[in-house]
């Protein structure tokens, strides 16, 4: 029999009615012949009181100095709490299930508290209940180190969790269930008539997840790229198809294109800065420095980059201007800020090689009024710059422009 592993979000798991459709969706796969390993994230959404932010508001409420590892303790709870919820669900449905934390299902993690990463899975234990006929419940999102300590993932850690669990259990797939029928083309709350991709490959939903769209967690789709494992993005509260997310290789080892256009989606990210470090006054080698290796680190990413003969051009996140801004004080640069900025970006494999993508996007923000302040492009996307209050008019117009 086949083993599938099925993460569920919040929202699917947030009312009796939301877990009941859940249910549904795992004995489904039983009743298919699969042998279905669950995934679990906290319940509910911001407010709701077992979901993961309300939690972090809560510690911060009560002692705004709680050590890391110690907020990893508190923050997992939400997951253990929805794994048991799960597992009786499951129960008095008459499906066998047992409740796991992230360290009785063998997740070994380093120990970055806020944002591990898993060395390996002791997957003993996990394969003992599923020969026993029982269905794993497992918290995401945690694990623990060599030394005991409970850790976290970072924000979105559950899908990291089912990916590193399809992997080291060869299951066949990976279901990422949540509240959207699959990858849309661009935010839905932006597009109205935004479409469900139906598949996508490994590269292009990496490209978006990272470029803002919140669908699946990178990392979770870097650890499924390596081992050739299957994911798909469906809906808890319908019965759409979702969105496949493979290599899509055919036998020939060529991807086909079906009747897909040039792109395949638009991404945006908020809360960019944009910073422009002068040295035209400057000797001649001081835009050769080492500013990058200093905010390296520091632990601050650095996003769109372009480097001039006289001046530096990159973006970073808001949460790190503080600590940008006293390092180049410190350093006397000579810097301007930009911000109120956002990154809107076009994806797609197919545009490696096409001449005037650019050249269209460039246009028609301009025949829309949009100043672009910057732009970076690979083979598979290309991004550009510009005033958060023009972010959603660039996605429609983009959006229309390719005909997405």
């Amino acid at each position: 029999m086949k083993i599938i592993v099925q993460k569920f979000g919040g929202t699917s798991l947030a009312t009796p009615q939301n877990r009941s459709l859940a249910v549904a969706k795992i004995t489904a796969a039983i009743d298919k012949g699969c042998l279905p390993v669950v995934v679990v994230s906290a319940m509910g959404r911001k407010g709701e009181p077992y979901a993961t932010d309300t939690l972090i508001q809560f510690a911060s409420h009560a002692e705004s100095n709680i050590k890391p590892r110690d907020l990893d303790l508190l923050i997992s709870c939400g997951e253990t709490i929805s794994a048991v919820i799960m597992a009786t669900a499951l129960y008095t449905k008459g499906v066998d299930a047992v409740a796991l934390t992230g360290e009785q299902a063998g997740v070994i993690t380093d120990n970055k508290h806020g944002d591990a990463s898993v060395l390996r899975i002791e997957i003993n234990r996990v394969n003992r209940y599923i020969e026993e006929g029982k269905v794993p419940v497992i918290t995401g999102f945690q694990g623990v180190t060599e030394y005991g300590d409970i850790t976290t993932l970072g924000r979105g850690g559950s899908d990291v969790t089912a990916a590193v669990l399809g992997q080291a259990l060869n299951a066949c797939q990976v279901e990422i269930y949540t509240d959207v029928d699959g990858v849309m083309t661009a935010d839905p709350k932006i597009i109205n008539n935004a479409k469900v991709i139906k598949s996508v490959n490994y590269n292009e939903i990496f490209q978006m997840s990272d470029c803002g769209a919140k669908v699946i967690h990178p990392k979770a789709v870097e650890i499924a790229m390596k081992s050739n494992l299957t994911l798909i993005i469906k809906n808890t509260f319908s019965d759409s198809p979702g969105t496949i997310i493979t290599q899509f290789k055919k036998d020939d080892g060529t991807i086909p294109m079906g009747d897909r256009g040039l792109l395949t989606g638009i991404a945006h990210l908020h809360n960019r800065i944009q910073i422009v470090i002068d040295y035209s006054n400057s000797p001649e080698d001081s835009c050769n420095d080492s500013i990058f290796d200093e905010l390296a680190s520091l632990g601050i990413s650095i996003d769109l980059i372009n480097i001039f003969t006289d001046k530096k051009i990159f973006t970073v996140d808001h949460e790190d201007l503080k600590r940008v801004v006293e390092l180049l004080k410190d350093r006397q640069e000579d810097f301007s800020i930009n911000e109120n900025c956002s990154k809107v970006t076009v994806i797609g494999n197919r545009i490696k090689g096409v001449p005037g993508v650019m050249a269209r996007i460039l246009r028609v923000l301009n025949q829309n009024s949009i100043k672009v302040y910057q732009t970076a492009d690979s083979y598979a996307t290309i991004s550009v710059l510009l005033k958060t209050a023009d972010a959603e008019r660039a996605v429609i117009a983009l959006h229309n422009e390719f005909k997405l």
